[in-house]
């Protein structure tokens, strides 16, 4: 499996998104009290939060040991199966390697967590009067929008990127 420069870009890519993620972790671990909203907006707070479970706290009351093995053994998985799949991918498919890019980033960045603390770190606490949409980090944020992509373009919407 050997990558040309146009692949490299996207790998580096997730890079980015990882250093980023595990950064804005560490800031968050560091500088905020557990379950302790800042206010930032009157919508928006940086709360730290302990997440055991998978996205939205899916499975968070299951046991933990397992969980930590299957939800990190997934997201190697996917992880490699990514890796392949830009390996794969004709020069021309920016739009769906940037894509995949985010999704690998952020799948690696919250399995870095899972596996060093067992859970991984949310503080990104998005609200609406007392409704509060489940705790996120960036990792989360870039899976979402890798996700978003793709499903636009399968969708059809394959000339989103200008023409050469």
């Amino acid at each position: 499996m050997s990558l040309h420069n146009n692949q490299l870009r996207w790998v580096l890519l997730s890079i980015v998104v990882i250093i980023i993620d595990l950064g804005s972790k560490y800031f968050a671990s560091a500088s905020l009290n557990y379950a302790k909203p800042v206010e930032i907006l009157p919508f928006f707070n940086l709360t730290l939060l302990h997440n055991y479970g998978a996205a939205f706290s899916f499975l968070s009351n299951a046991d933990t040991t397992w969980q930590v093995v299957l939800l990190s053994g997934i997201a190697i998985v996917v992880a490699v199966v990514i890796l392949i799949w830009l390996t794969k991918l004709p020069k021309n498919k920016n739009l769906t390697a940037c894509a995949l890019a985010l999704i690998l980033g952020g799948a690696l960045g919250n399995v870095y967590d899972r596996m060093l603390h067992g859970y991984v770190i949310d503080f990104l606490d998005f609200h609406l009067n007392n409704y509060h949409w489940p705790a996120f980090n960036i990792a989360d944020s870039a899976i979402c929008i890798g996700a978003i992509i793709l499903i636009v373009i399968s969708m059809g919407a394959k000339n989103i990127s200008p023409k050469k």
